[in-house]
Order: C-alpha cells, then sequence, then structure tokens
C-alpha cells in the first residue's frame, strides 16, 4: 500500500524514538487502533510537536507505507491542555486510554469508542462533576458500546444507583457523564460496575495502578 490517507482521531501514546522522532498509537474511527511515526516530531519548531501530544484529538494525513503509517500532517481540534496542569485528571485519562486500546482493534471502524474517550476526558474538566463517577460511568458505557453490559446492575442496588446505571445507559458520550451521587448511592454504583468489569475484563491496566496510588496520597476528606 502506497496511498495517503486522512483519519479522525485522537492520540493515546506518545513515546519518543531515536533523537528527534515520535511513535504514536492513535485510536482513529476509520481504522482503530494504529500505530504511526512522527518523523522530527520533537524538533523545536516542528509543525507536528503539537500533533503529538498525549489526547491531541483531530484528523491526522498518514502516509500508509508497506508496513507502518507515517504523520504527514495534522489539523488538531482539542488539546486538553488542562491535562497538563491537573496531575490527578491525566491520570484518569490515561486509564480511559489505555481502557480504550484494550477494547480497539486494530482496522476496525469504531467511531463510537473515539467519542466516548473524547467525551471522557472532556468532562474531567467540569469541576461539577466526581471524577470517580465518571470513571466508572466510562467503564459501563465502555463495555455497553462493545456489547458487554447488564441491562440492569448486578446485585440489589438501591434506586439511585438503579437510576444511575440506567443514565449511562440511555444516554450517549455528550451525556451519559452528566450526573452525580450521594456516597451511598455512588458506592453502590461502583460496586456494580466493579462486578460487570470483572466479569468482562481479564486484564490489569499499569495506569489504573497509577491512578489508585496517587489518589491513595491525596488527602481524605
Amino acid at each position: 500500500m502506497n496511498d495517503w490517507i486522512t483519519v479522525n482521531g485522537i492520540v493515546i501514546s506518545s513515546m519518543p524514538l531515536g533523537e528527534y522522532d515520535r511513535r504514536l498509537l492513535l485510536l482513529t474511527a476509520e481504522l482503530g487502533k494504529i500505530s504511526a511515526f512522527v518523523k522530527g516530531g520533537r524538533r523545536s519548531g516542528s509543525m507536528l510537536q503539537s500533533a503529538s501530544r498525549l489526547f491531541a484529538f483531530g484528523s491526522f494525513e498518514l502516509y500508509a507505507g508497506r508496513s507502518s503509517y507515517t504523520v504527514k500532517a495534522a489539523e488538531i481540534r482539542e488539546y486538553f491542555e488542562f491535562l497538563g496542569q491537573d496531575p490527578e485528571a491525566l491520570c484518569y485519562a490515561s486509564y480511559f486510554g489505555e481502557l480504550a486500546e484494550y477494547y480497539a482493534q486494530e482496522g476496525a471502524e469504531n467511531p463510537e469508542l473515539v467519542k466516548l474517550l473524547f467525551y471522557a476526558v472532556r468532562s474531567l474538566k467540569n469541576t461539577q462533576l466526581d471524577r470517580a463517577t465518571i470513571r466508572y460511568a466510562y467503564e459501563l458505557k465502555l463495555m455497553q458500546t462493545e456489547g458487554e453490559a447488564f441491562s440492569e446492575p448486578p446485585g440489589e442496588p438501591g434506586e439511585s444507583a438503579l437510576a444511575a446505571w440506567q443514565f449511562v445507559l440511555e444516554n450517549g458520550p455528550e451525556k451519559c457523564f452528566l450526573f452525580r451521587l450521594k456516597p451511598e448511592g455512588f458506592r453502590e454504583f461502583q460496586k456494580a460496575v466493579a462486578f460487570l468489569r470483572g466479569q468482562m475484563i481479564d486484564k490489569s491496566f499499569k495506569s489504573l495502578n497509577v491512578l489508585e496510588d496517587f489518589l491513595s496520597m491525596l488527602p481524605q476528606a
């Protein structure tokens, strides 16, 4: 294959390569997850330097070589700049990205997965929302997107947790994070989602360990 293609997606991993280059892992609507190289992406003044940032979201023009992709141009529509000043939000976003990578397939269209990750990361900036609740809502919505969610929460949760479960399932990524729970309702919702995740996802995530370690060091309310 020797063609130019344009994909829409988000950078979920950005690793230095050699002295000046970068290797990106892109979650794209058209091709699922793909690796792409950015030549000179670490050079000061490079037009692609900002496009190589973690969670940069937009369109990427790629050259498809025999065995790899190379980013030749990009139009970034969202950088999520707040993540650079908010380590807690970055920990959450990194976990969201790794979980999306777990489900994403190479070469498989999945615009809903890209959309869900975009809105999950964006919701972390909303100070009216609880980030722990966003996390469990994201896990539930992601499992639903992949056809793995129960229509009702397991166990016998109270009305608040049941309503939260139904709210996430019934609404799209634009709205499914826009709710809050009181402590008891949150604990029940958390327990139900964690049970489902344990049934459906047989993998540990480094980013989740980092997130949990970070949260454990924060002063307790």
